[in-house]
């Protein structure tokens, strides 16, 4: 199988919409009776899912590993999973409805996401399909190239192009996605962090470091007023450096947080802050990251300097 012709192990990561993900569970109860290690990430919609699989895959792209990571993924017809997995670099999907897909895909264009349709293809064609995928190297012959093996002219521009893709979406080629990975972080390193602004609080920058549930890391200036607002998910909050005051005006309450303090806030409690010193804080929303102001700016900074004073 393939996990022996390339020495290295395979892990599988597999996700699927509603309208694929009996195919999927057909195709990974097959790899695992196969003895190939299998990352079921369940069922969602069929952007979410070629999202996730996608940046899993896109991850293990730059990872020097002995364990090789592919991805599958399923919706009804195999395309648009296949869309949003291609949006991270490193990412080779394609939909394939047949074995000569399959092969293509592997001997051109060393496809490391597999799409199927789980409208147009049966159980017995997608285990086919997945043995294909699984067993063709790079350069192998294929219907492309009528069976036969390729010409070295064509294995040349076959090497070049696959080196090519692998800098798409990489500023300059030199390895810095250009995905936004503020939005979403697999590994969150320090020295590699990039904060972008929140724009209706001025002086705060925040970068999350994970989706659903969501957590991140925030920062905010000596002297920054977060005014009155609300999310819809509660959050716990951890502060990491610096001081500050959450006044709770749902429940009438106000916390003074230093450094390794923690807080819970109810998904609805409407808070607002007030930041003395420069300060970071770990935050995480039950679920999506959210906000509404109650009030304006200046109506915070007014209503903190009276409970102040």
């Amino acid at each position: 199988m393939a996990q022996e012709a390339n020495h290295r192990r395979l892990k599988i990561i597999a996700g699927a919409d509603s309208f694929g993900c009996a195919l999927k569970d057909s195709i990974l109860e097959y790899l695992r009776s196969i003895n190939i290690d299998v990352e079921d990430l369940g069922t969602d919609s069929y952007y979410s899912v070629g999202e996730q699989v996608g940046r899993r895959v896109s991850a293990a792209s730059t990872t020097v590993s002995d364990v090789e990571i592919r991805g599958l993924v399923a919706c009804g017809t195999g395309v648009g999973v296949s869309i949003f997995a291609n949006k991270f670099p490193g990412v080779y999907a394609a939909t394939c409805l047949t074995t000569g897909d399959a092969e293509n895909s592997r001997s051109i264009s060393n496809c490391n996401v597999l799409a199927v349709s789980g409208m147009s293809t049966a159980p017995e064609s997608a285990i086919e399909i997945v043995n294909t995928w699984l067993n063709t190297p790079l350069k192998a012959p294929c219907p492309a190239s009528g069976s036969k093996p390729w010409p070295p002219e064509i294995e040349s521009f076959i090497d070049n192009s696959v080196s090519e893709m692998s800098k798409i979406g990489v500023v300059g080629g030199g390895g810095e996605s250009t995905v936004p990975t503020e939005t979403c972080a697999i590994c969150c390193l320090a020295k590699s962090r990039e904060f972008t602004p929140v724009e209706i609080m001025p002086g705060g920058e925040m970068k999350i470091v994970r989706e659903k549930p969501t957590s991140a890391i925030v920062r905010f200036k000596a002297g920054s007023v977060e005014p009155a607002h609300h999310h819809t998910f509660g959050h716990d909050l951890m502060v990491l450096k610096g001081s500050k005051k959450i006044w709770n005006l749902t429940k009438k309450e106000s916390y003074d947080l230093e450094v390794g303090d923690f807080l819970f806030t109810p998904a609805g409690d409407v808070h607002r802050v007030k930041y003395f010193e420069d300060s970071e804080f770990f935050i995480r929303w039950d679920g999506q990251w959210d906000i509404f102001l109650d009030e304006d700016l200046d109506a915070a900074h007014a209503a903190i300097a009276k409970e102040i004073s």
